[in-house]
């Protein structure tokens, strides 16, 4: 049997290619990469050696809840300005938290209406107001559905590697 090796790349629709390219260059420093010379538009960005993200504009329905996770070196500095820019967005998956591994979360919507979310190092220094923040709120989300199936621990972390040391 074939075995996933790791995530090659995530694609996003998004309804406004320029706008949407803009956002993930200005907003997340991702360096633009040549894309395919596919009959619609695209754009093609690179995480790191190893992952890419792929913007395609369509008329497609976004997901409400569906959405990618990106870490990012410095969760202070883009608390504020997701913030600022007002697109923190806490009706899918509640407040801005801190995961019981230490790391951050937080969920925006990009100018296509996709959700993103952002985490950072479980070890990364926060700044206490974040903490005290109208858009901060304790413990893990909870839905309220009581349904427990799948693959749960308490010692669960978003960043798998670290515990492979």
């Amino acid at each position: 049997m074939a075995k996933a090796l790791k995530i090659n790349h995530v694609a996003l629709v998004v309804k406004n290619l320029e706008e949407a390219c803009a956002f993930y260059e200005k907003e997340l420093g991702l360096e633009p990469l040549p894309a395919f010379l596919f009959d619609y538009p695209t754009a093609f960005f690179k995480f790191n050696e190893h992952q890419q993200l792929h913007l395609t504009e369509w008329d497609d329905v976004h997901s409400f809840r569906g959405h990618i996770c990106v870490q990012v070196d410095d969760i202070n500095a883009l608390f504020y300005r997701m913030k600022a820019l007002g697109i923190i967005d806490i009706r899918p998956w509640g407040k801005v938290r801190r995961l019981p591994d230490g790391a951050i979360q937080m969920f925006v919507r990009d100018p296509s209406g996709n959700l993103v979310e952002f985490s950072c190092d479980p070890l990364s220094d926060i700044d206490p107001k974040i903490f005290e923040d109208e858009l901060y709120q304790e413990g893990i989300y909870v839905s309220g559905r009581n349904d427990f199936r799948g693959y749960k621990s308490k010692n669960a972390t978003l960043y798998h590697e670290k515990n492979d040391q």
